[in-house]
């Protein structure tokens, strides 16, 4: 009876492989110089926009820092000067050279003309006196028990605070007069919802906000949000750019009309990233290049570990202890 019920195990667990469906395209093409080159060690930490590395140098949209974190701290973000904003995600942040106690948790913070916005792990957000330490507007959301880690830092738009919660809102605050003028509900249904990115397009004054289940396009004449289970979302210029859990890119316009649309069977999509064309890295080992009006595609092979950390920043896309760049 043991030696049947081994058998039995094993047979369930041979089925259970061979059902999986990974992306196997037909034609994938060489023709693609990808050098890669050596990070100073291995990625630790991620969020939207940066990384920290194991070393404690952080990768931005300026490329890899020459300077270190101090012991313990991860990045967030970077100030208008380029000052770096990190957190020990205990009880403290680092602005530039300056670490300033905190009461509570600090996952995303963005600095301007002296004011510092903050999101706190118990889902809080503050708009603070950068040099006084002084509470400018503070509200305490319900608390969030389960978040994507690609957490979103808040946003200055002119006189206005736009901050990306964790539990799938987007609160935009006067820094004028420190008033809650707007509260937007992007994703509140949604166990993982919050917001993992947050872009403007100037030129149409909109407010593009995914969460992990939810695309919104807020602009100042109305509102409008489409379901997409999402991979990753980016924006160039006047186009945005999702790749969803199921194989899917999609080229859409500020108020979220499909241009295009490709899909790959049985595709996972790691990360997205814009250049003179879109590429997006595919985790069994491809990259895929499409052409900007979508008429057509290229497959590249591209070997990496699917399980280590990776992020594409600018023309940069970094995996464990390396990058490459786009041409």
């Amino acid at each position: 009876m043991k030696y049947i019920l081994i058998s039995i195990s094993a047979l369930l667990l041979f089925t259970a492989c061979s059902g999986k469906k990974y992306f196997e395209p037909e034609d994938v093409s060489n023709n693609i110089v990808l050098s890669k080159e050596s990070l100073s060690s291995s990625i630790t930490s991620i969020n939207k926009i940066g990384a920290t590395l194991e070393d404690k140098r952080f990768l931005t949209k300026n490329g890899i820092s020459d300077v270190e974190l101090p012991e313990g701290f991860d990045f967030l973000n970077l100030t208008e000067d380029g000052k770096v904003i990190a957190t020990n995600y205990l009880d403290k942040i680092l602005v530039g050279n300056v670490e300033k106690p905190m009461k509570d948790v600090v996952v995303a913070a963005s600095l301007k003309d002296g004011k510092l916005a903050l999101v706190y792990s118990n889902n809080t957000i503050e708009l603070q006196d950068m040099a006084t330490s002084k509470t400018l507007y503070k509200e305490y959301l319900p608390l969030s028990l389960a978040n994507d880690t690609r957490i979103t830092n808040p946003y200055f738009m002119g006189n206005l605070v736009l901050f990306p919660t964790l539990n799938g809102k987007v609160i935009i605050v006067s820094s004028i007069n420190y008033e809650s003028i707007k509260n937007i509900a992007v994703d509140p249904d949604n166990e993982f919802n919050n917001i993992i990115s947050l872009n403007v397009i100037e030129s149409s004054q909109t407010l593009i906000v995914a969460s992990p289940n939810k695309i919104v396009s807020i602009s100042p004449k109305e509102i409008i949000s489409k379901d997409y289970e999402v991979r990753d979302v980016i924006v160039n210029k006047e186009d945005i750019y999702v790749a969803t859990i199921d194989g899917q890119i999609k080229k859409l316009t500020p108020n979220l009309n499909e241009v295009a649309s490709k899909k790959y069977k049985y595709a996972k999509i790691h990360a997205l990233a814009f250049t003179d064309s879109l590429y997006a890295v595919e985790s069994q080992g491809f990259l895929i290049n499409i052409k900007e009006d979508f008429t057509t595609s290229v497959i590249y092979d591209f070997s990496f570990d699917n399980e280590e950390r990776m992020i594409a920043i600018g023309n940069r896309i970094y995996f464990d202890s390396q990058y490459i760049t786009l041409p």
